[in-house]
């Protein structure tokens, strides 16, 4: 596959309706793999924005009432044109709030992909794990991937939206089709971000090819492989602070032939 060069060609303009807490990353990280950026939340521009735009990304990570209305109108307007739409439920099974609005979105919006951790995704299809704020709880370590299969199969049968479960492993699932990824670094956990960022990467990998589940399982494995190259590059006094830096570095040097000489990928389970 060669997405990362169409990403480069076309330079997709990314609509972000996002965590201001890491909107500064996620521009960051778009502009590194050759996507543009846009972070606009005010129900008065949200669907003109959208119109001029090739993907949206919806994330609830500092969610008010204020930008819910626009996280609608936005999704509503993306699926009246065709543009893909990601969602990330940042935190949700941390509040009711949280968990009742990445409901109401989904069902409002069609949502192209749904990205999130195992407790995000579990809480979203009812199931008792709780996280603590945007982390993953302990229990959700406990979980084998038939387990967690069958949570991102729920979400899928309730969305239809390619479900991406982001973890030590990386699934990837839509319908019948599974894979899971296993690239990536364990210190990425410890940068704020690198959620936001992956799946506004995957909004830009949605909007430059044409099947989203291979759109999703390519983003989702190029994230881990720079992660992995970032975490080479650290000297003995680098902390999570450089290798935020060194992962955003590495985004802009990311290409297809890397990809397919580094991924770590199963599917076709048959789970």
């Amino acid at each position: 596959m060669e997405i990362l060069s169409q990403i480069r060609l076309l330079k997709p303009l990314v609509h972000c309706i996002t965590n201001y807490v890491t909107a500064n990353d996620v521009a960051n990280a778009l502009i590194s793999l050759g996507a543009s950026p846009v972070m606009a939340d005010d129900e008065k521009e949200v669907e003109e924005m959208v119109s001029i735009s090739n993907a949206l990304v919806i994330n609830i990570g500092t969610l008010n009432e204020r930008t819910i209305t626009s996280m609608i109108k936005a999704g509503k307007k993306a699926n009246e044109l065709n543009i893909p739409v990601v969602l990330d439920p940042v935190g949700a099974g941390a509040t009711t709030f949280r968990t009742q609005t990445a409901l109401k979105l989904i069902e409002n919006i069609k949502f192209s992909i749904i990205r999130g951790n195992v407790s995000e995704i579990s809480a979203l299809v009812g199931e008792d794990i709780k996280s603590r704020g945007v982390d993953t709880s302990n229990d959700s370590a406990e979980l084998g991937l038939e387990e967690i299969v069958k949570r991102a199969s729920a979400l899928w049968q309730l969305s239809k939206s390619v479900v991406v479960v982001s973890g030590k492993m990386d699934v990837v699932l839509e319908g019948n089709n599974v894979a899971v990824g296993e690239n990536g670094h364990e210190i990425m956990t410890k940068v704020t971000g690198s959620g936001c960022m992956l799946s506004a990467a995957l909004a830009a990998f949605a909007a430059s090819g044409e099947d989203m589940f291979q759109a999703a399982l390519y983003g989702v494995l190029s994230f881990g492989i720079c992660g992995e190259m970032a975490n080479d590059l650290m000297k003995n006094r680098d902390a999570n602070a450089s290798y935020r830096n060194y992962l955003i570095n590495e985004l802009s040097n990311i290409d297809d032939s890397t990809v397919e000489l580094r991924k770590m990928v199963r599917s076709n389970l048959g789970i």
